[in-house]
């Protein structure tokens, strides 16, 4: 039986709670910021990216306060031993296609995060990027070939063409950051 083992949009936010605390310590308060900030300027507002409370990470403990008896909003957050096993669940997953807002959220997370894998784990990530990247062109080179909107005379086939360009480059510069991993 086939199990889809890629990420849901809301595990995007929980990607983004832990690898930030993998990355230092952070306020409970701050850490809610950045992930508020970063979520919104790569995604923007989306109720489909209303994830789950940091509560919640400190009760399944894959997050915890160094020093409790602060307010909660001030306390010093840090990443448990099953909070670091769960980034890297979180990290080593596949993506969902086609490409669209959330895709370009986790992704950008795990290019944020990818120093948290072993030099391995970073190439096997690279690779499902790359691929993706290859379903996607595939998707748009067939429209793009399809005769009503290769000779449909309006814009559609440049804006692909736009499109097929700007995935071509990303699908380089994974290709170059793979081959710049060491191991």
């Amino acid at each position: 039986m086939y199990k889809d083992n890629s990420l849901i949009p809301s595990e995007a936010i929980r990607l983004a709670a832990l690898g930030l605390l993998w990355q230092r310590e952070r306020s409970y308060a701050d850490l809610a910021r950045e992930i508020r900030h970063f979520v919104g300027r790569i995604a923007g507002p989306s109720l489909e990216l209303l994830g789950p409370s940091l509560e919640l990470f400190k009760i399944e403990g894959l997050i915890e306060a160094i020093d409790p008896t602060p307010p909660a909003e001030s306390q010093m957050m840090r990443l448990t031993a099953d909070g670091r096993t769960e980034l890297r669940r979180l990290m080593t997953t596949r993506l969902r296609g086609p490409m669209g807002e959330v895709n370009k959220l986790i992704i950008a997370f795990k290019v944020h995060f990818l120093g948290s894998l072993s030099a391995e784990d970073q190439r096997g990530q690279l690779d499902l990027m790359i691929e993706a990247c290859d379903k996607e062109l595939g998707r748009l080179r067939d429209l793009r070939a399809y005769e009503p909107v290769a000779t449909d005379g309006g814009h559609l086939p440049s804006w692909l063409d736009l499109e097929i360009a700007e995935i071509g480059a990303r699908r380089a510069w994974f290709e170059g950051l793979k081959a710049g991993i060491d191991g």
